[in-house]
């Protein structure tokens, strides 16, 4: 059958019909779009306060051949410190059985607050012998690069499993640091598994701190030889806006199989790092 002569107008309409489809099937929904980070912004960095997380140099080091027989686990401890000039600071609402989705919030100078979806995600953990916790879900990452004979990272070897964290005021750490509370503001973690929202949080001049002996502060490195950096990063996927995104990331040199002691590797800088910095890399 002959289809049916149709007037150029109804031509036209079925054709931008037609486009409107096709862009609605390409077009990425605006929920999934995450705002730029104000923190970084020339202008409206001026207005807020904003956190700046770091991870200390690792520390503690000691080798683990108990919680996983026939393993040998490298275990070290960590801390994560706000070095800006306001709080890191997630507000979580129940979003399913075990999760929540969380917003940011950026404290302004001139008083109140600024909400941020960055898609960061809260979850109920389980801690062996501990129970269980609401945590910021990737909060940090353990990796552990093997390095040539130059001292240069050429690939990861393994990934540890500790990335859930309370953040929390635990030690104060910096207390000469301006706008850091002399006192905690953002307690022990929460242990309710019937609460619908839940704040976490670390001050200023406050820090995060959790010793190698603590579950899953460790790096499988069963049957690694040679020399590797350990290396441990706060926030690697942005759940939190800070003003300096370039410092969360922290390095120690280690030779396989772990013995105590100093370690004879290469490094990928004539001048050995200041171990004393926080966030600097270091030799172990």
């Amino acid at each position: 059958m002959n289809d049916p002569v149709r007037h150029p107008f109804q031509t036209l309409l079925l054709a931008v019909s037609a486009s409107a489809t096709v862009l609605a099937a390409l077009a990425v929904p605006v929920s999934a779009a995450r705002p730029a980070n104000p923190c970084l912004d020339v202008v409206q960095r001026k207005q807020l306060h904003c956190p700046d997380l770091i991870m200390k140099r690792p520390f503690g080091f000691q080798l683990d051949p108990l919680t996983r027989p026939g393993h040998a686990l490298l275990r070290a401890g960590n801390s994560i410190d706000n070095v800006g000039t306001g709080p890191a600071e997630l507000f979580g609402v129940r979003s399913g059985a075990r999760t929540m989705k969380a917003r940011q919030r950026i404290y302004r100078k001139r008083g109140g607050r600024l909400g941020v979806s960055t898609g960061a995600q809260l979850t109920f953990k389980f801690v062996p012998q501990r129970g269980s916790y609401w945590k910021f879900l990737h909060a940090a990452q353990f990796d552990l690069y093997r390095l040539d004979s130059r001292g240069r990272r050429v690939g990861r070897a393994r990934r540890g499993p500790k990335v859930s964290y309370c953040l929390r005021d635990l030690v104060h750490s910096r207390p000469g640091r301006a706008r850091s509370p002399r006192t905690f503001v953002y307690p022990a973690c929460n242990m309710s598994p019937r609460t619908q929202k839940v704040t976490l949080g670390t001050s200023v001049g406050w820090s995060d701190v959790y010793p190698p002996a603590y579950p899953e502060q460790w790096i499988d490195v069963t049957g690694l030889r040679g020399c590797f950096a350990y290396v441990e990063t706060v926030d690697p996927r942005n759940g939190i806006y800070e003003s300096n995104e370039s410092n969360n990331s922290s390095t120690v040199v280690v030779r396989l199989p772990f013995r105590k002691g100093p370690q004879r590797c290469p490094t990928a800088s004539r001048r050995a790092p200041d171990a004393t910095s926080p966030g600097s890399g270091g030799y172990y």
